[in-house]
């Protein structure tokens, strides 16, 4: 199969895909692919997880301040041996039993360790939310250069169809010749060759434009063609006026990087004071309340008395006469599970002092590695500055150069315009030869592909400086 008919076969084949999915394609501007990149774009969700984390870990350093009360509660039966434990006497019996507890424990004073946690744990919660901001500031500039890179690959490929379009007119002229045997062949076999470099550079552009497209579906997380709206933004090609120390300066104080790394830094900070607290001996109150059941717990009631035998005896006048007594007679009634719990309530209170003296060096250590994270803080504070820094110095620097160039490219294209023009009349009249014509519609249709790019690559440049400064779109 000749060269010509694969692509033939090929642009049939991507104009009936491209007819297929047009039911399912829906056009899409800037300000609404921003929408839904916020909405569905999973590392931003994932961002947003982090900060609620943050957040659920402030909530809990600031309970943690309150007094904990906590209950317990046991039911059991005992067979054997044990101890009553309501006489405290042993006992040979299965004996069923019940105890209750309250607990209540607060800190009175540990070194503002609990206090400076908060502050540490809020400081880091707000960086998560500069996190937040900083994932969707990030998230808007990849969309708006990934809808640019649509926007300038689909006027590449508008380019390379008008090519085609060119190249299909003086083939027909040439076909005409030809058939009229009049004129070079050879002329006539090169323009077909020309056409199917055009179509090549067609498929090459379509392959451009979808990779562009599925970029742009990647960030938005969606699973849809979609169609670029050039209207929804704003193509302007006036210099920029600002250097990039104002860019800086501007990143400086609006950036959310920057805000969320200096958050993270005084946090680290507190994170030292409260391992401080560690030397630092902690006072606390206590109080119980405790209370029991056995199932042996009984109440006696007298009845009455009785005249009992006590087993001894007296000698009267050589008789032995039995010693009688008068004996209190009890009936035991069981005592309710509640009334045990009323009846065998106890409390405690105290106050507790836990003094460190020594720990293993745990205290000192801990310190130390809290020093060396908030150093780790400040040092990727400055490198997030100086890679900012940098950034923008090349960026502006590629900006500037891009903008030069789009005013060369403007002046070449107007060049190879009037010189296309002058071959063109003179390759259809016979004066001049194929080499010449075709020499001067590529550098004309090169000139027009460089000029977009250029253009673009300016837009981009902007875009991502007006990113560092703080905007967005």
């Amino acid at each position: 199969m000749s060269l010509k008919s694969i692509i033939c076969i090929s642009v049939f084949l991507l104009q009936f895909i491209g007819f297929t999915q047009k039911k399912d394609t829906e056009r899409y501007s800037l300000a609404q692919c921003i929408a839904v990149a916020l909405e569905n774009n999973l590392d931003l969700k994932s961002t947003t997880l982090n900060a609620n984390t943050a957040k659920i870990n402030h909530k809990q350093a600031k309970a943690n301040i309150l007094p904990s009360l906590n209950g317990n509660y046991n039911i059991g039966v005992n067979n054997g041996r044990s101890i009553d434990p309501f006489t405290n006497d042993f006992i040979n019996q299965e004996l069923t039993f019940s105890n209750a507890r309250l607990n209540l424990d607060a800190t009175i004073f540990n070194g503002f360790r609990l206090l400076n946690t908060v502050r540490q744990q809020r400081l880091n919660r707000q960086a998560s939310d500069m996190e937040i901001e900083e994932a969707k500031q990030t998230l808007i500039l990849n969309v708006t250069l990934a809808y640019l890179q649509v926007l300038n690959r689909k006027d590449v490929l508008a380019l390379a169809k008008a090519r085609l379009i060119a190249t299909d007119k003086q083939l027909k002229q040439q076909e005409d010749l030809y058939s009229e045997e009049f004129g070079n062949p050879a002329d006539y076999a090169d323009i077909k060759g020309q056409k199917t470099i055009d179509e090549t550079n067609i498929l090459a552009a379509e392959s451009d434009l979808n990779n562009a497209k599925l970029s742009l579906t990647r960030l938005m997380n969606i699973r849809k063609n979609i169609e670029t709206d050039k209207t929804s933004i704003l193509l302007d090609f006036e210099k920029y006026e600002l250097s990039s120390e104002d860019v800086f300066n501007d990143a400086m104080k609006n950036l959310a990087t920057f805000k969320a790394k200096e958050l993270r830094a005084k946090a680290a900070e507190k994170g030292i004071k409260v391992a401080r607290a560690q030397y630092i001996p902690e006072i606390s109150f206590f109080g119980q309340l405790n209370t029991n059941y056995s199932s042996v717990a009984e109440t006696f009631t007298e009845i009455g008395s009785d005249i009992v035998e006590t087993g001894d005896f007296v000698t009267v006048n050589n008789e032995e006469i039995s010693i009688f007594t008068e004996q209190t007679q009890f009936r035991g009634e069981k005592i309710e599970y509640l009334d045990q719990f009323d009846n065998n309530l106890n409390t405690v209170v105290g106050i507790a002092v836990d003094i460190p003296l020594f720990n293993g060096f745990r205290a000192k250590n801990n310190v130390a590695l809290e020093k060396i994270k908030a150093e780790e803080s400040l040092i990727e504070l400055e490198r997030t500055s100086l890679e900012v820094k940098n950034a923008i110095s090349q960026v502006h620097f590629d900006m500037q150069a891009a903008f030069n160039r789009y005013e060369s490219l403007q002046n070449q294209v107007s060049a190879f315009e009037e010189s296309y023009r002058v071959n063109e009349i003179r390759f259809n009249n016979g004066v001049s030869n194929f080499i010449a014509y075709i020499t001067s519609k590529n550098n004309l249709d090169n000139a027009r592909t460089n000029l977009t790019n250029a253009k673009y690559e300016y837009l981009l440049r902007v875009k991502i400086l007006e990113f560092y400064r703080g905007n967005t779109l």
